[in-house]
């Protein structure tokens, strides 16, 4: 094989990976809600960040991850348009936007529920777009 042809084959199999991640679709909708424009996952449930996190590390574990279930990434799923996959205490995957862990809110009953944002003195918020 000659060099030409495999710098062929590397840009071509770099251009073919691009694309891919370029069309991976977000893991998130947008809905209007309430509060206005708002993050939601693919059921139309309402989407949280929490304050006591910081860039790319969920600070919530055990009961409160039982009260604000985790965003979940798949093996298969690719990061791209302000969302990263961080790996939590657990070797579990979630969803973040723009640095921030993504969680639904256990209370929350029905799409276009709100009901978690200001809980715990104002630390929950819900995740915009």
């Amino acid at each position: 094989m000659t060099r030409l042809s495999t710098m062929s084959l590397l840009v071509a199999a770099t251009s073919l990976a691009a694309i891919a991640t370029a069309n991976a679709a977000p893991p998130t909708k947008t809905s209007s809600s309430a509060k206005g424009e708002i993050l939601t996952d693919a059921s139309g449930m309402s989407l949280y960040t929490f304050d006591k996190d910081s860039e790319g590390k969920s600070a919530c574990n055990g009961p409160c991850a039982t009260n604000w279930p985790v965003l979940k990434a798949s093996a298969s799923d690719q990061p791209g348009g302000g969302y990263t996959i961080i790996t939590r205490d657990d070797g579990s995957k979630q969803w973040a936007y723009k640095g921030k862990p993504l969680y639904t809110f256990a209370k929350d009953q029905k799409a276009g529920d709100v009901t978690g944002d200001g809980f715990f003195n104002g630390a929950w918020h819900l995740a915009k777009p």
